[in-house]
């Protein structure tokens, strides 16, 4: 597996568990599960989480960005002007052009709006940003995205935070023969068996946050996401066998008794 890197952009990364930054009690709890995890990339909300003021609490003396890659987005934003104010303000900060875009469209079950998110994706690529796009399972948008040159495509598996897993199989798989970026479940994992069924699906990573941070003991679930999302993956690159409907004997019929 040492070999078997994600690559995202210019950048390599053993690990294909991303940690989310929200949620959490305090910032060491969360600073621990990111820990736990393995994690080697955190989304961090520019409008949500303090990386500027000294006065409280900052995100930096908890969580090393010379250690672990922080991933600016614009959770919270709800049209492509505020989406493009706060990204750029990102690589203002800290000069990150790595980033993820979020443009909602609902208040309520936080779908993302996909004519936004693609505007959106179109004028950053061409300010030099690398794109990972937060967006539905839709195969033809999501082509588009890639086309308009999204360095990762985020589909959900189920709305922000609701923990439902995968609810579109078909689309997803219709997704990962089409899209030749990084194809990354951002959304609605809940348990480690969803993390493990969207690795054996073939995706190449998966972003988590709600169903760590909100767990009874989210340090125990941290790590089984980390192990979740490795015995998936070595799973889909094992080749499992043909499925058939029919049983079939363990042993040979050759010199039976």
């Amino acid at each position: 597996m040492e070999s078997d890197l994600l690559k995202i952009a210019n950048k390599k990364f053993k690990s294909r568990l991303i940690v989310g930054t929200g949620k959490y009690k305090n910032m060491k709890e969360c600073a621990q599960a990111i820990k736990l995890s393995g994690a080697e990339i955190v989304t961090v909300a520019v409008r949500r989480v303090n990386i500027t003021d000294r006065s409280k609490p900052i995100l930096m003396d908890y969580i090393d960005p010379k250690k672990i890659m922080y991933l600016p987005n614009t959770a919270g934003c709800f049209t492509s002007k505020d989406a493009l104010r706060t990204l750029r303000l990102a690589r203002e900060i800290g000069g990150w052009k790595i980033v993820k875009l979020e443009v909602l469209g609902d208040k309520n079950n936080l779908f993302p709006d996909m004519i936004e998110t693609l505007k959106s994706t179109e004028v950053l690529t061409k300010e030099g940003f690398k794109v990972m796009v937060y967006c539905n399972d839709d195969p033809l948008m999501c082509k588009r995205l890639e086309n308009s040159g999204a360095s990762a495509i985020m589909p959900l598996a189920a709305p922000i935070g609701s923990g439902l897993g995968i609810q579109n199989k078909i689309n997803i798989k219709i997704l990962r023969n089409q899209t030749k970026v990084p194809l990354i479940i951002d959304a609605g994992i809940g348990q480690a068996s969803d993390a493990v069924q969207a690795m054996e699906m073939g995706c190449d990573a998966v972003l988590i946050n709600t169903a760590i941070a909100k767990a009874k003991n989210p340090f125990q679930m941290s790590e089984s996401m980390k192990y979740a999302v490795i015995a998936g993956r070595k799973s889909f690159l094992s080749g499992r066998m043909t499925p058939n409907l029919n049983g079939s004997p363990s042993t040979s019929k050759k010199g039976l008794i």
